[in-house]
């Protein structure tokens, strides 16, 4: 990861601060963007981007270029920023499928879309995208979540297909992260066969580094221990 410019978005999250930190420490440039204000340490390795709405076409493409303007180049691009909700199709509100959609899919097509000129010009142009393992069958209550993160599956097959030879493009699909929002709703699950986010981080970081060279278009499960 040395020397390579990261482009992370959901960058405040449970997720996206470990990817962030472990980017920065195995050597990396890293951009962390995020619709939240960012109060990261002022680091020349690091570039805060906060107050970014992704689902704004615009603004992504406003802050993909301040990342390049900022460092130079981007090699990767690591679509973390998302959204869950639980309820059933029957008794939910129609909205929360476009909710689900605008904060799962349309964040990381703008994230790409805005990346894409740019990674073009590195060796080893890379984009990350997280999906999900729920989203292969749907359960009870996941039905608008579900289908959001499948949108997100697809994206990357596309995105790999299209950009074969010049951009990897692969998708983590976590089962339950082990994070404290999580423990919250959850109070009486086993936390031990959760993923954490630094199993999680570790994966990411490999499909952003030079060793995940010939893998694109793959959809790979991390579920811990569930």
């Amino acid at each position: 990861m040395q020397q390579k410019v990261i482009a992370v978005t959901g960058a405040s999250g449970a997720l996206g601060k470990v990817v962030v930190e472990t980017a920065l420490a195995r050597g990396a440039r890293v951009a962390a963007i995020d619709f939240a204000a960012m109060q990261g340490p002022p680091v020349r390795e690091r570039l805060d981007l906060g107050g970014v709405d992704l689902t704004d076409a615009t603004q992504a493409k406003r802050a993909i270029d301040s990342v390049v303007s900022h460092f130079g180049k981007l090699d990767a691009l690591i679509n973390i920023a998302g959204g869950f909700a639980f309820e059933t199709v029957a008794e939910g509100d129609p909205k929360t499928w476009q909710r689900m959609y605008a904060l799962n899919v349309t964040t990381a097509l703008n994230a790409s879309r805005a990346a894409i000129p740019h990674l073009l010009g590195s060796s080893a142009a890379r984009i990350v995208n997280i999906g999900a393992f729920g989203a292969l069958l749907a359960g009870a209550g996941m039905g608008a979540y579900a289908a959001s993160k499948s949108g997100v599956h697809r994206l990357t097959e596309a995105l790999a297909a299209e950009h074969k030879g010049k951009i990897t493009v692969n998708a983590v699909l976590p089962s339950i992260i082990d994070t404290a929002a999580n423990r919250e709703s959850m109070p009486k699950s086993d936390f031990s066969k959760w993923v954490t986010p630094q199993e999680l981080a570790d994966v990411i970081l490999f499909l952003a580094s030079d060793a995940a060279s010939a893998v694109t278009g793959a959809l790979i499960p991390v579920t811990g221990r569930v």
